[in-house]
C-alpha cells in the first residue's frame, strides 16, 4: 500500500465494499485500536447496508490536514483527513480516515453525509462569551485547546471539559455532532469560563503510538492539571472556583485528576463509566448484536469475550501483545485501568460533585454504572445526582432504545443538562434567574 492518503482512503473503502475487513486491520496504528477492531468495524459497516442498502456509489475524495497534524521533512501534513463521501441504495455516509505518512489509519469513522453541519445549539448566546485559542500543557506533547470566557465582569467560575476515550479533538465530534463544543457555548453563555482541548491522543497520535507503557493516567492528567492551573491564573477566572467535568471516560477518570490535583473546586461527571471498562465492553457488543445479528456480529462478541477474559487473567503483564487485548490498548493501559476504583477515588476526595446520566444510554447505563456511584456516594449531601429518561450516552434526547445511529444526525446535548449544570456551577445565578422568574410570574 503506497503512502498517498486519498490513495489509501479509497482503497480502504473498496476494501469495505468487499467485505475484506481483515485486510483493513492491517492498515490500523495503534491509536486507531484502541477504538476498533476488524470485528466492530464490520459490525458497523454491515449494520449500514442493513439499513440504508448496498453501496451505489464512491464519490471524490476531500483531502485536507488532520486537527492536530505534524509536518514531515518534505514540508507536507504527516497527518491527512480524508473523507470519501458514499452513496448508498437508501441515503448517503461519509468515511472519514485519518491517514500518516506511512498510509497507517490513525482514525476512522462513519460519519453522516458532508452536507450535514454542526449548528450552534438554541440556548448558546454567541453574543456574551468570547473564545481565545490557548496552549495546553508545554513541551513536544503540548495540545491546542479552546478558551470560551464570558463577558462582563468576572472573575467567573470556570470548568475544564475532559472528553471520553479515543482520540478526540477538543469538541469531542462525531458526525455533525460536537456534544463538548455544545456544553461549552451553553454554560459560556450562562457565565462560566471553559476550557477544551484536543486529547493528545488526537494531536499527537504518531508519538503516542510509539509507547507501549502508555497508560490512561498519562492521557488524561498532565493536561487535565494544566488546563486547570490555566484557567486559575486567568485575571478574569476564580481560581478558586474551577471544576473539572467528564463525560464518558472523561468522567472515569475525573476523580483521579483532582486526586492530582486538589486545588479544583468540584466534579461533574456527565455519564461517568463505573464498570471494568473490559467487562463494559463485552456488554456493549452483546448489545449491540442484538441490534445487528448475523455471523459477523457473533465473532465480534467472541473477540471481545476472549480480549476480556485476557485483561481479567492473573497473565496480563505490560508485554502482553496488543493484538491480543480489547481496544488495541497495550497490557499497561490495562493493567493502570484495572487497578483503578473511580468511585473509592471520588468517594475519598472531598469535594462536592454533580453526577449526571442519561436514562437510555446502551453504554454507560444507569444498572450498571450509575448503581457503583449511587452505591458509593448517594450518602453524601453535598453529592447531587440526576438522570434524564430520554437522553442518550451524548445526552441527546429521544425516544425508544438507544442505537449506534442515532448518533449520525444533527443533535444537540439536551439543554435541561446545560442548565442543570450551569446552576450547580453558579448556585447564585441560578437563585438569581428563579427569583426574577417568579417576580414575572407574579407581574402577569
Amino acid at each position: 500500500m503506497g503512502a498517498d492518503p486519498v490513495e489509501t482512503a479509497t482503497a480502504v473503502v473498496e476494501m469495505a465494499r468487499n467485505g475484506r475487513f481483515t485486510d483493513i486491520e492491517k492498515l490500523f496504528a495503534p491509536p486507531l485500536r484502541a477504538v476498533v477492531s476488524a470485528e466492530t468495524l464490520q459490525v458497523a459497516w454491515e449494520s449500514q447496508i442493513s439499513r440504508i442498502g448496498a453501496i451505489s456509489a464512491v464519490g471524490m475524495p476531500i483531502s485536507e490536514p488532520a486537527p492536530g497534524s505534524w509536518v514531515t521533512a518534505s514540508g507536507k501534513a504527516g497527518l491527512v483527513k480524508v473523507s470519501v463521501p458514499v452513496t448508498y441504495e437508501r441515503g448517503g455516509l461519509t468515511v472519514v480516515m485519518s491517514v500518516d505518512e506511512t498510509g497507517l489509519l490513525q482514525g476512522m469513522q462513519l460519519a453522516p453525509a458532508l452536507t450535514e453541519q454542526w449548528t450552534p445549539p438554541p440556548y448558546a448566546r454567541r453574543k456574551k462569551f468570547d473564545e481565545h485559542e490557548v496552549t495546553v500543557g508545554s513541551g513536544a506533547l503540548a495540545v491546542p485547546g479552546t478558551l470560551s470566557l464570558p463577558r462582563g465582569r468576572g472573575p467567573w467560575p470556570g470548568v475544564v471539559l475532559l472528553s471520553g476515550g479515543g482520540p478526540f479533538d477538543r469538541d469531542a465530534t462525531s458526525g455533525p455532532n460536537k456534544p463538548l463544543k455544545d456544553l461549552a457555548w451553553g454554560l459560556a453563555s450562562r457565565g462560566v469560563a471553559v476550557l477544551r482541548f484536543d486529547k493528545v491522543t488526537c494531536a499527537h497520535a504518531e508519538q503516542v503510538a510509539a509507547r507501549p507503557d502508555f497508560t490512561m493516567s498519562e492521557e488524561y492528567i498532565p493536561h487535565a492539571v494544566a488546563a486547570i492551573h490555566l484557567l486559575q491564573r486567568h485575571p478574569a477566572v476564580d481560581a478558586g472556583r474551577v471544576h473539572v467535568a467528564g463525560h464518558s471516560m472523561g468522567g472515569k477518570v475525573a476523580p483521579r485528576v483532582v486526586a492530582a490535583e486538589p486545588s479544583v473546586a468540584g466534579l461533574v461527571l456527565l455519564a461517568g463509566d463505573t464498570q471494568p471498562m473490559h467487562h463494559a465492553a463485552v456488554r456493549v457488543v452483546r448489545h449491540l448484536a442484538t441490534v445487528n445479528p448475523g455471523p459477523a456480529a457473533q465473532s465480534a462478541v467472541e473477540a471481545i469475550t476472549r480480549q476480556a477474559a485476557l485483561v481479567d487473567s492473573p497473565h496480563l503483564s505490560a508485554a502482553t501483545p496488543t493484538a491480543d487485548l480489547p481496544f488495541g490498548y497495550s497490557g499497561a493501559y490495562w493493567l493502570d485501568l484495572r487497578g483503578y476504583d473511580p468511585v473509592a477515588t471520588a468517594a475519598a476526595l472531598d469535594k462536592p460533585m454533580l453526577i449526571l446520566q442519561g436514562g437510555r444510554d446502551y453504554q454507560v447505563t444507569v444498572e450498571d454504572d450509575l448503581s457503583r456511584w449511587q452505591a458509593g456516594l448517594a450518602h453524601r449531601p453535598d453529592v447531587t445526582i440526576r438522570v434524564y429518561d430520554a437522553d442518550d450516552h451524548m445526552f441527546f434526547s429521544g425516544t425508544g432504545p438507544s442505537t449506534p445511529a442515532d448518533y449520525e444526525a444533527p443533535q444537540h446535548v439536551d439543554a435541561a443538562v446545560i442548565t442543570d449544570v450551569a446552576e450547580w456551577l453558579t448556585p447564585d445565578q441560578g437563585k438569581i434567574a428563579r427569583f426574577v422568574t417568579s417576580v414575572k410570574r407574579l407581574k402577569h
